[in-house]
């Protein structure tokens, strides 16, 4: 563990320790659910009980969440995994268009329990996935936890992971070693040519040139060592991760 990641994780300990909360800087927390209801009874039972949270900003749809993330630049996301708006991906929307910025993490807060929704979200990002069923005292536990950089699931939930990502933990490591070889924008331009997009809507998407989208797919296709866009959405597929 690196000096900056053992003092980050000092920081966030202490919020566990009532009588250090009123000292820290508060964590910085965005809500993200389509249901005001449910954004007013987050809001207050975290501002009530712990003084050390600031709830920074709150959206219900995908477009609105990501603008506000990228604005306020949170600790933590509190993502509800089915919202309107977009492109139909919900909360693995918002995770995938915000996982560029390093300093925000997502803690996924939703009344499923379905495990495709589970995988879903932790593949995009997510460093934890708890259900609407949560205390107040363990989703500050796991609030806390994932502010940390470590992972924080509902019991039963875990499993789900464990399941997905242990099966297949050869591939997965694999799919991360050529990942790696990728930039942050080719990764960008990868997803979304792995999902059927045209040049010209990656190119709006990302607000780039059509030629810096065919650069940068030429640059990703000889990284990756494929021929063209069918085996490069294949091989997006086979690994799971579009």
């Amino acid at each position: 563990m690196d000096a900056q990641r053992r003092a980050e994780r000092k920081r966030y300990e202490s919020y566990g320790r009532p009588e250090l909360m009123e000292t820290q800087t508060p964590l910085r927390i965005v809500l993200v659910d389509d249901h005001a209801l449910v954004r007013s009874g987050i809001r207050a039972e975290l501002s009530s009980t712990v003084p050390a949270l600031d709830i920074v900003g709150e959206a219900e749809n995908v477009e609105d969440a990501i603008a506000v993330i990228f604005e306020t630049r949170p600790d933590v996301v509190l993502l509800d995994v089915h919202l309107p708006g977009g492109r139909g991906g919900g909360g693995v929307e918002v995770a995938e268009a915000c996982r560029g910025i390093a300093e925000t993490r997502f803690l996924a807060l939703s009344v499923s329990d379905a495990a495709e929704d589970v995988v879903a979200v932790i593949r995009a990002g997510a460093r934890g996935y708890v259900t609407k069923a949560i205390t107040t005292p363990r989703l500050l536990e796991s609030i806390v936890r994932v502010a940390a950089g470590d992972a924080a699931f509902s019991p039963r939930l875990a499993g789900f992971v464990l399941d997905a990502f242990g099966a297949g933990s050869q591939e997965v490591a694999a799919a991360d070693d050529e990942l790696d070889r990728l930039s942050n924008r080719e990764l960008e331009v990868m997803r979304l040519i792995a999902r059927g997009y045209a040049y010209k809507e990656v190119a709006a998407e990302l607000f780039i040139s059509i030629k810096t989208v065919e650069t940068h797919v030429s640059s990703v296709l000889r990284k990756l060592q494929l021929s063209n866009r069918n085996e490069l959405t294949r091989w997006a597929a086979d690994r799971r991760i579009v």
